[in-house]
């Protein structure tokens, strides 16, 4: 019998019941399937695909039926189903067409590149870091909490991913061939890897967010620094103008006609002598 390879929408189930047993029909439209199970003659793998290379943001959930004969991919919306699609045509021009390596293909080119894309993310957090620190004013916060989305949404994609694999590298049905369930440990250890880059990478977003909030913090210490200066310079002359806004007209300075420049000069000296004592200690 030849192998039937096949992609349809969950509302084109009807396409390939006739394939499945009826227990399989009713357990999927009740949505009980998990990340996988394992039954005694076939196997039910479902996962919520995150499309990692594109700005779409939303899950779109897979649905991988695999027996002896048949192997089926139900999508939940046109945009997964259009990229099972193109892997399936591509895996059959490579000429592949046994179920279970299809399936191990399938996975392969789901995940091709991925890394590519985690690098990328760490070369724009790096980035960010260095723009920090350097003090370039960004909404740097609004990138932070991007890039916290984005990370959880690969650690929840891959976490699933990495349970799958594991679960049918186990094989509890013989299912598949020894070699092959080989190919699917390989995967697992693929995605474990992803996992504890994803890891690192928040790692340095939570340490990247702290030096954000110190940098912040340093530049309102630095704004409040200059108010305290303007305040300190400009104290000693304010005492000036409330004293002499007293209406002490038995004060000698008040008829001398040098009295008021006098007055002007003292201000300007304790001025500059306090400019000059806040750069001496570095203030300024």
């Amino acid at each position: 019998m030849i192998d039937l390879q096949k992609v349809v929408l969950f509302s084109e189930l009807n396409k390939i019941a006739q394939c499945m047993d009826n227990n399989v029909i009713s357990h999927i439209h009740e949505g009980q399937s998990e990340s996988f199970e394992g039954f005694e003659n076939y196997d039910i793998i479902a996962f919520d695909w995150y499309d990692v290379h594109s700005s779409r943001t939303e899950d779109s959930q897979m649905l991988v039926y695999i027996n002896r004969d048949n192997l089926f991919v139900l999508c939940e919306d046109t945009v997964a189903a259009e990229r099972a699609q193109k892997i399936f045509s591509e895996l059959e021009q490579e000429n592949i067409t046994a179920n279970a390596q299809m399936l191990y293909r399938f996975f392969c080119k789901l995940l091709h590149g991925d890394m590519s894309h985690l690098d990328q993310l760490e070369v724009e957090i790096n980035d960010g870091e260095t723009d920090i620190l350097s003090g370039k004013q960004r909404p740097y916060l609004e990138c932070i909490s991007t890039w916290r989305r984005e990370l959880l949404r690969l650690k929840r994609y891959y976490e699933q991913l990495d349970i799958i694999f594991d679960e049918i590298a186990d094989n509890e049905n013989n299912l598949l061939a020894t070699a092959e369930t080989g190919h699917f440990s390989v995967l697992g250890n693929r995605t474990q890897r992803y996992l504890n880059s994803i890891q690192n990478l928040q790692e340095a977003v939570t340490q990247l967010g702290e030096a954000y909030q110190s940098q912040l913090s340093i530049q309102q210490n630095d704004l409040m620094k200059i108010f305290t200066v303007v305040t300190v310079v400009f104290l000693p002359l304010t005492l000036l103008a409330g004293w002499y806004g007293m209406n002490f007209s038995g004060m000698p300075e008040l008829h001398w006609k040098y009295g008021y420049p006098l007055v002007c000069l003292v201000g300007l000296a304790v001025v500059l002598g306090l400019i000059y004592y806040f750069k001496k200690k570095k203030w300024l």
